[in-house]
């Protein structure tokens, strides 16, 4: 059986999304849990842009020193040559690219208003794909926007061409989430059985379906004998509706009666982070998570009705199909009603030094926990919230990195 790999997309799509912001700092926490939590790969961002430069290049840094240890790093840009150079210029260190580029006649014909034809898109293509390996990309996945309104003919012959030269996977892009399941799984079946060739599934949810589309197109690639992959958001953001949720996904693989035993989600992925991060990307994109979100909601476990409490109550499994634990829940939680002490933009070094003591991070001296202080002054400037534990002690533990996380160089 084929392996089905998770590709997380929240520093891409989701931080893409109208009216929602996310720092650098919390970019980079999100790539460190998704690389506990065994994800597969992090879209990490936009290599061109000049404000992700030092972000993106501190992250590769942090994979370096082994702070991620297997999680893939890879960056977004179009699929044109200029992209591609600009990104090694950039962040000449990156080994994983997403390259894009329209593939519909509706957004040939939108977007590039009779500039562009088919044969333009394969060969502007097949140019940046050829410039990303000359320039040492070890991986390149080949993005088709709006797949689901091209024609199938098409997309086969942009996958044989990608193929062809050099590319690692194709990317189908249900960029306007309106696929179906049935249609999706027999278009994927077809495309992964003819061009053999690893497929990618990234679907958004405009017509509630993105778990779905994306569950039974990789389904349809690995039953035609080619690995898949899932993009996933953290909650479910990204644009418009958002995207296809991690932990939905991660639950109905291993729980679905109808994909548990056709599908084998790689073995590295843990289930139990899924609280985790779920609780922190809410906390960092100032999004509350619904309160029937699957596996992390408020109601995922909460049962009121007389006949589903009592059956509850003898077996869990008369009205769940899985543990509070298996996603990470369970502990009680200890909130602090006395005395507070918090340490940010404003704070000094005494309180600094106590909310470190209680973190088990200890200063020699004065002097050496100034470098710090300042650090975690910026930091909270950085993301105008407060600062969780995991940020306190990511910044004490890494300075160099987080000081180029932190600097964003206008001009």
């Amino acid at each position: 059986m084929k392996n089905i790999y998770l590709i997380d997309v929240t520093n891409r799509d989701g931080v893409q999304t109208s009216r929602i912001l996310l720092s650098k700092l919390a970019k980079t926490m999100l790539n460190i849990y998704l690389d506990d939590m065994g994800i597969f790969q992090s879209e990490i961002g936009f290599p061109t842009l000049k404000h992700e430069i030092n972000y993106i290049n501190a992250n590769i840094e942090l994979a370096k020193r082994g702070v991620i240890k297997n999680l893939r790093l890879e960056g977004w840009c179009r699929a044109v040559p200029e992209d591609i150079e600009l990104t090694f210029r950039n962040c000449p260190d990156i080994k994983h690219l997403n390259i894009s580029i329209s593939t519909s006649d509706i957004m040939i014909d939108g977007k590039f208003q009779g500039r562009k034809t088919w044969k333009d898109i394969l060969n502007s293509m097949i140019k940046a794909l050829k410039v990303a390996k000359d320039l040492g990309a070890e991986t390149v996945g080949v993005n088709a926007e709006d797949a689901s309104r091209t024609e199938t003919g098409k997309l086969i012959e942009f996958v044989l061409a990608a193929k062809e030269n050099g590319g690692d996977r194709f990317r189908y892009c249900d960029t306007l989430g309106a696929d179906d399941p049935i249609t999706i799984y027999e278009k994927i079946k077809k495309i992964a059985e003819v061009t053999q060739f690893p497929l990618e599934m990234h679907c958004h949810n405009d017509l509630g379906m993105a778990e779905a589309i994306s569950l039974v197109g990789a389904q349809g690639a690995v039953e035609s004998g080619v690995d898949a992959y899932i993009n996933t958001t953290i909650n479910g953001y990204g644009e418009r509706a958002g995207n296809c949720d991690l932990v939905s996904i991660i639950l109905a693989l291993k729980y679905s009666h109808g994909f548990e035993d056709k599908m084998h989600l790689d073995d590295k992925v843990d289930l139990r982070k899924s609280w985790k991060i779920a609780r922190y990307a809410s906390y960092a994109f100032d999004i509350p998570i619904p309160i029937k979100q699957v596996g992390v909601g408020a109601n995922a476990f909460a049962h009121e009705s007389g006949i589903h409490a009592d059956g509850a109550l003898k077996d869990r499994r008369n009205y769940e199909l899985y543990d509070p634990e298996d996603v990470g829940r369970g502990e009680p939680e200890l909130v602090q009603t006395g005395r507070i002490i918090t340490t940010g933009e404003y704070g000094g070094i005494k309180g600094f030094r106590h909310v470190y003591d209680d973190l088990g991070i200890h200063f020699h001296d004065d002097r050496e926990a100034r470098r710090i202080l300042e650090l975690v002054q910026y930091a909270n400037l950085h993301t105008q919230k407060t600062l969780t534990d995991d940020e306190l002690r990511f910044i004490a533990e890494n300075p160099d990195i987080v000081a180029r996380i932190l600097t964003v160089t206008p001009g």
